[in-house]
């Protein structure tokens, strides 16, 4: 068996995915995070009951907001799982053929999901990677593979703070010794706040604008904690009243705002779960502080937020966007890590 196991591994490509709402993530075992893509589809409906896949991925995002009749772009995570499971199913074959050559031999495959997944959504995420054909699939839970991505030492007898804001869903958790001793996951992230800068454009200017334009004014101008410098970007879309197409300039003030609310729900979140560190861990966290990962820990000085509500020191790993499919890979190459992690 430990020879067909060594044959297995030399002639497989195992994987490791991090199946995010905004984006997925593929991790090629000895080979590292060799696939970063939107997860989005385009569909070119035939009929009411046939559609045919023409693009996925940042091609399909590209489409978003343009594409003419009969072709449709689709999202199929929404808060960190499955929301239309047979777009999900073709998405990971689509990503999984791209990652993977050697099919003699099918992948085993390590997906991170939400630490607040339920019994249903774990098993839609099984078949879902089991029918886009893998051999084996493992779960385990985001904030771990987070903090082992962020070079966090899970294995140790030490406090180890996690907070991964994604594009779905924003995972708090406190880990020690392998084990997750505290958990949180709360359904906020990079696409609510998307959603909040498109509620506040219409409401404040009568403007209608589309996600990639919220998301860019975000990434351009948003930002977590008010700074000296106020700085304005000019955004497009259609008057809510004379449907004629119109630009208003918006600024880092006003978009600061209209994250306040997303913004407060994972202070809070931060908040409940420090009330809840056993007294034995609170001096490692306090001296350790907290670690940011996910593209929310890119918005501009949510680190200065964290800091003043909680009066901790608070660290942005390396490479946010990375560290939970950098962790699901480390943890796949890590045989005897990923046992201990592994969830059912």
């Amino acid at each position: 068996m430990n020879i067909f196991r060594s044959f297995f591994n030399i002639f497989s490509s195992d994987l490791a995915i991090d199946l995010g709402t905004a984006n997925t993530l593929v991790y090629l075992r000895g080979k590292g995070v060799i696939l970063s893509e939107p997860s989005v589809v385009a569909l070119k409906r035939k009929d009411p009951n046939m559609s045919q896949i023409l693009e996925v991925g940042s091609k399909a995002k590209g489409m978003e907001g343009v594409a003419p009749e009969g072709i449709v772009v689709i999202r199929p995570m929404k808060d960190g799982v499955i929301a239309d499971f047979e777009i999900a199913q073709a998405m990971l074959r689509h990503f999984i053929r791209r990652c993977h050559h050697r099919w003699l031999f099918k992948p085993r495959i390590v997906v991170a999901v939400p630490s607040g997944i339920t019994q249903v959504e774990k098993k839609a995420v099984k078949e879902a990677a089991e029918q886009a054909g893998a051999s084996e699939v493992y779960l385990i839970e985001e904030p771990m593979a987070a903090a082992i991505g962020a070079g966090l030492p899970i294995t140790e007898p030490v406090a180890n703070m996690i907070v991964d804001i994604g594009g779905g869903t924003t995972e708090v958790a406190i880990i020690a010794l392998s084990g997750i001793v505290y958990s949180k996951s709360v359904r906020i992230g990079g696409d609510k706040m998307n959603e909040a800068i498109i509620q506040y454009v219409r409401k404040k200017y009568n403007l209608l604008i589309g996600i990639r334009t919220a998301e860019t004014v975000k990434h351009e101008i948003g930002s977590a904690y008010p700074s000296d410098k106020v700085e304005s970007v000019e955004v497009r879309g259609v008057h809510t009243v004379s449907r004629l197409p119109v630009a208003v300039a918006i600024d880092s003030e006003e978009i600061r705002k209209s994250l306040k609310e997303q913004l407060d729900t994972i202070i809070n979140t931060v908040k409940s779960a420090l009330e809840q560190i056993p007294p034995e861990l609170a001096a490692d966290i306090v001296t350790r502080g907290i670690f940011l990962t996910g593209g929310g820990a890119l918005l501009r000085r949510i680190d200065q937020l964290l800091r003043e509500e909680t009066q901790l020191p608070i660290h942005v790993a390396e490479n946010p966007l990375m560290a939970v499919a950098v962790g699901s890979g480390k943890a796949l190459e890590t045989l005897d890590i990923l046992r201990e992690i592994t969830i059912k």
